[in-house]
């Protein structure tokens, strides 16, 4: 079994669930969009246009949908209103493939070597360290030995919350004094990893963007330091974005990349927003899988993100 397989069960209910307020905004709007229509034709082109940008897909990313139901239309002759709901699926499941956002029910650590190192990143208060706390619970629920790193040591708050979920969790959490070099954290928890036969390393990281430069260059000395020790850590760099923010999320996306390379995606407080459609512009436009999304405050209501199931529930299916 695939790491967390065992949470498949009820996995869709839950989705459901945590994209309740997208789901009714969306469908709604799509109601509205055909309303008195029997087939796609321009006017609900025009309509489904809006639809998707203010349900926060973003515009560049909705105009490639509604180019690519324009083709299908055209090459169809006709198409009815019933069945837009089918070809959105249909073409927003295809775009997120083309960005390599996977259909995870499962994930296995790689094989070939350990410890596996997350590098974690993202701004103060999009649910970063909370996000690194689940991710060790469902990873030692796996099996899997886990060490935390409490890199960020600008803010003496993300160091404790880190400690309090790692004994919640029960794993160790390597931490210097506030303000210490991050790099250094990094360092000491990739040694201590190795050293006790760690399968699995996730390092938190400060979350300001006020100055680009001097993130950038923490992170780029994080990274070196951490080589140090493992050659290929980190295995992975993965954003933390808030997707109840809308397209302020997409512009801290943005900003990340342009400061570090970004591998994954985890969007979170799904839940509480009408936005979620934000998930689809953000993986289009930066090129960079989705990975988890957060549906919820419960251990388990961080899932892997699979696009067909997410577009299914998207879209009332």
């Amino acid at each position: 079994m695939g790491l967390f397989g065992f949470f498949s069960k009820d996995k869709k209910e839950t989705l459901d669930k945590g994209l309740e307020k997208t789901k009714t905004s969306v469908f709604d709007k799509l109601t509205r969009a055909v309303a008195g229509k029997s087939k796609v034709d321009d006017d609900v082109l025009d309509n489904l246009e809006e639809v998707l940008i203010t349900s926060d897909v973003g515009v560049d990313t909705t105009l490639k949908i509604i180019q690519r139901i324009e083709e299908r239309v055209a090459r169809d002759k006709y198409v009815s209103t019933s069945e837009l709901n089918r070809i959105l699926r249909e073409e927003i499941a295809e775009l997120l493939a083309e960005n390599n956002s996977d259909d995870n029910d499962n994930w296995d650590l790689p094989a070939d070597h350990k410890p596996y190192v997350i590098l974690v990143v993202g701004v103060n208060g999009v649910g970063k360290t909370t996000t690194i706390g689940k991710l060790a619970w469902q990873f030692k629920q796996a099996g899997k030995k886990v060490y935390l790193g409490a890199a960020d040591t600008f803010r003496a708050a993300a160091v404790e919350q880190l400690c309090i979920w790692g004994e919640r969790v029960g794993v160790p959490v390597i931490k210097q004094q506030m303000g210490s070099d991050p790099a250094s954290v990094a360092f000491d928890t990739l040694q201590s990893a190795k050293a006790n036969g760690a399968d699995v390393v996730l390092i938190d990281t400060a979350g300001r963007l006020h100055n680009k430069v001097g993130l950038m260059n923490e992170l780029k000395k994080i990274k070196d330091v951490m080589k140090k020790v493992l050659p290929e850590a980190p295995d992975e760099v993965m954003l933390v974005l808030d997707g109840s923010t809308g397209q302020n999320a997409f512009e801290q996306a943005k900003q990340f990349a342009a400061v570090t390379q970004i591998t994954s995606l985890a969007i979170t407080k799904l839940d509480g927003t009408a936005k979620g459609g934000v998930v689809i512009g953000i993986s289009d436009q930066l090129k960079v899988p989705v990975k988890y999304i957060g549906l919820g405050e419960g251990m388990t209501d961080l899932q892997l993100f699979n696009k067909r199931q997410f577009v299914d529930s998207l879209f009332n299916e």
